[in-house]
């Protein structure tokens, strides 16, 4: 009621796999969880959650232990708030995640290039030499996931989670499959990429 009273859209959720559901598909600015949660807790949330997303998170709960703040900090949790809390506070905690998360996308690279690629994350524009690629909704996702997330290694499950979402966590024909049909789009000789390389039975890795 009170973030709504100041104009924010709110979704809630009330376990662990629906709060992953809502999270992979809405793709919030920011997320509330609680500890306690009936299928599991906010830990294992949070710890699904940064496999795939930034996001910021605020914790809210009435568990007060350090230990717990440490945990839900060291996992992954932006701030923590105890309950009972007032809802001034609480949009104000809200407001200081929103302000950060602009700040570090001002300052942050849009523009990503690679072979005779550019990826302008900002017009959502990618080209060529020859001129602009068409790439499909997931081919861009994709793509796009993959350019901020150089030189390391990124597994099925991660890709799945960062472009698909929590539902299709389980498909990983999905990632051969796109990866397949992007690498025709990207790479001077497909057969033989040099930018998104597979990682035999692991993932994939994205080099410039």
């Amino acid at each position: 009621m009170a973030l709504e009273a100041e104009q924010f859209q709110v979704f809630e959720a009330a376990t662990v796999s629906r709060g992953l559901i809502e999270a992979g598909s809405r793709q919030p600015d920011v997320v509330l969880v609680d500890l306690g949660l009936p299928d599991g807790t906010g830990i294992d949330f949070i710890r699904d959650v940064r496999a795939w997303s930034d996001v910021p998170i605020i914790v809210v709960s009435a568990r007060t232990h350090e230990d717990d703040k440490i945990e839900a900090l060291n996992i992954g949790a932006d701030d923590y708030l105890s309950k009972p809390f007032s809802p001034g506070e609480l949009v104000a905690r809200v407001r200081a995640q929103l302000r950060r998360r602009s700040m570090a996308s001002d300052k942050g690279e849009t523009v990503f290039k690679f072979g005779n690629v550019s990826v302008d994350l900002t017009t959502r524009i990618v080209k060529r030499e020859e001129g602009a690629l068409h790439l499909t909704p997931i081919e861009y996702r994709l793509l796009a996931f993959l350019v901020t997330h150089p030189n390391i290694v990124l597994t099925h499950r991660q890709l799945l989670l960062g472009v698909w979402g929590p539902n299709d966590v389980e498909n990983h024909h999905y990632v051969r499959i796109y990866m397949g049909t992007l690498r025709k789009k990207i790479e001077v000789d497909p057969a033989q990429p040099k930018h998104v390389i597979t990682e035999t039975g692991v993932g994939y890795r994205f080099l410039f």
